[in-house]
């Protein structure tokens, strides 16, 4: 088994349109977890130690093992890291898996999965830590341990930990658009949607499980909450928030 990440996960990238948008732009509460206010979500821009959230764990392994991670490190499945969609890369994490209570302590270096109820995709040596291999995916708790320094690419001790800010927050939200594997198509989709309601529409060179890919990302967000509300106006089939 080679886990139940969706990288790589093709996008109908036939429809498309426009028209105008009422995002959310006066998201202040600082905690995971969205909150609603007179009928209306809104999501955060920062994220604490100690918070904790609850969602669904997945994990990858050999398909990806010696690929390169969303920040640039080579992805190895022996190791005790972590894909997330929002939390700062290098953000330490505490993973519980709620169905048999073993715990893991992972560090976050890259990005996804991009399924909408689950929160963190496990490396193998992680995933088997909390003994999931076998089901692929588990129900699981997170708690925010703190942050690590940038090239940090081991777990720090719990008491350097201490010495790490207790608060990041959370910038960078970016909407991706469209997945190509020609350049034209994304470049097409990038000069016809740039400046789309203020948005800049920007094209980023990845590499997905050994195949190049070119992704179409509108940028310029001030938070996740307006990256959201613009999401919610189904303007682009199959978009999704990720973090640069």
């Amino acid at each position: 088994m080679t886990g139940c990440s969706t990288r790589g996960l093709k996008y109908n990238r036939s429809y498309y349109r426009t028209s105008p948008i009422y995002a959310h732009k006066h998201f202040k509460k600082a905690t995971m977890r969205p909150y609603m206010v007179r009928g209306v979500a809104y999501y955060p821009t920062t994220v604490s130690v100690g918070e904790t959230f609850n969602g669904i764990a997945s994990w990858y392994g050999p398909n990806f093992n010696g690929r390169l991670t969303s920040d640039g490190e080579v992805y190895n499945m022996y190791g005790l890291t972590a894909a997330n969609k929002i939390l700062p890369m290098n953000t330490i994490v505490k993973v519980t898996n709620i169905n048999n209570n073993r715990s893991v302590i992972v560090r976050i270096n890259d990005r996804g999965p991009f399924v909408n109820n689950r929160i963190i995709d496990l490396s193998k040596a992680a995933a088997s830590r909390i003994n999931m291999i076998g089901t692929g995916t588990a129900p699981v708790r997170l708690q925010i341990l703190g942050f690590a320094n940038k090239g940090v690419v081991t777990i720090p001790q719990l008491s350097t930990l201490q010495h790490s800010p207790k608060t990041k927050v959370l910038t960078n939200f970016v909407i991706q658009i469209g997945a190509f594997t020609r350049y034209s198509g994304a470049l097409i989709t990038q000069k016809r949607y740039n400046n789309i309601d203020g948005y800049k529409a920007i094209i980023k060179d990845t590499d997905d499980n050994g195949r190049r890919l070119f992704k179409v990302w509108l940028t310029g967000f001030n938070s996740e909450a307006e990256a959201r509300g613009y999401i919610k106006q189904k303007l682009f089939h199959g978009a999704f928030i990720t973090r640069e």
